[in-house]
């Protein structure tokens, strides 16, 4: 990567975002290498240090998280508008940036883009397909999908779904050998298929809830994983009880390879949301998506899959 002062500040700026120099390479289409060269004659050029490195991590100097506050903004305007430069008349052009959960992806974002590329096919749509709660402004994402417990008071929210239930379900042949719990304690003595927090690394203890009671079960069996369709095949294999977002298991349901369990405890969410700052300029690409969601999400019938 050749050096400019604007070419080193917008590598600078995807590192930081991204924390991994990795990572932004991957979105900028360079080598790591060039990537961390450029920032260093950066740094060289400012004479201070923007980025802390180690072998594990990359955060940002007290310099760096100026800069990123400062540039970030102006940068992301500067580009858009070079992206929406050679568009036409009426013609939407420029990149949408999301992050969304990954339950979220076949039943809220792929019909949406699907739609939203039909319409706007000059328009490039980047998807963060990540769990934990990210800091879209410092980021210099558009906007992200969680649900709405997850969100900050002062962000704007598109609701994009109805609620949903998390459920706990096993096969007809697990109950007949090992019986049916009746209270979420019951379930410390059954065998079941434990998740791994892909953010955290801890084991996700099972969430369940009556009137206003909430029980948190540290629950262990024969397989720990972060795979849904892993856990979703196993269950219905009759290795153990699951936890499931129910329009994941739903037509296993329907068709009995699955059956619900503890359903007078089944724990409520309230929906996807579509969030994004309240004073965040919006572009016309984002605009466009804005529009494009509502068409599609604009009935929020109950959840259906499986």
């Amino acid at each position: 990567m050749a050096f400019t002062p604007l070419n080193a500040l917008n590598a600078f700026l995807a590192v930081a975002r991204r924390r991994s120099f990795a990572a932004a390479a991957a979105d900028l289409g360079v080598s790591s290498s060039s990537l961390s060269q450029s920032v260093r004659q950066l740094e060289t050029r400012l004479g201070v240090t923007l980025l802390t490195r180690t072998t594990r991590s990359v955060s940002l100097t007290d310099a760096g998280q100026r800069l990123l506050e400062s540039a970030g903004p102006s940068v992301d305007q500067a580009l858009e508008a070079l992206r929406t430069a050679s568009a036409q008349a009426g013609e939407v052009s420029g990149r949408v940036r999301l992050t969304v959960p990954t339950i979220a992806v076949p039943y809220i974002v792929a019909p949406v883009l699907a739609r939203f590329h039909a319409l706007h096919p000059r328009v490039e749509v980047e998807l963060r397909v990540e769990d934990h709660m990210v800091d879209i402004a410092a980021e210099g994402l558009d906007a992200g999908i969680r649900m709405s417990e997850a969100l900050e008071r002062d962000m704007v929210q598109l609701r994009l779904s109805d609620g949903f239930r998390f459920v706990v379900v096993g096969s007809p042949a697990y109950l007949k050998r090992r019986g049916t719990p009746q209270t979420p304690r019951d379930l410390l003595s059954h065998d079941c298929l434990c998740i791994r927090s892909r953010t955290t690394g801890a084991l996700y203890q099972w969430e369940l809830e009556r009137g206003s009671r909430t029980w948190r079960v540290p629950v262990r069996g024969p397989l720990i994983t972060t795979d849904q369709r892993l856990m979703v095949d196993l269950a219905e294999a009759g290795t153990g009880l699951m936890y499931a977002f129910e329009p994941d298991v739903a037509s296993r349901l329907k068709r009995g390879s699955l059956r619900l369990v503890l359903e007078p405890y089944a724990a409520q969410g309230d929906g996807f949301f579509l969030y994004f700052p309240s004073r965040a300029r919006v572009s016309p690409a984002f605009r466009a998506f804005l529009d494009v969601a509502r068409e599609v999400t604009a009935g929020r019938r109950p959840f259906a899959g499986g």
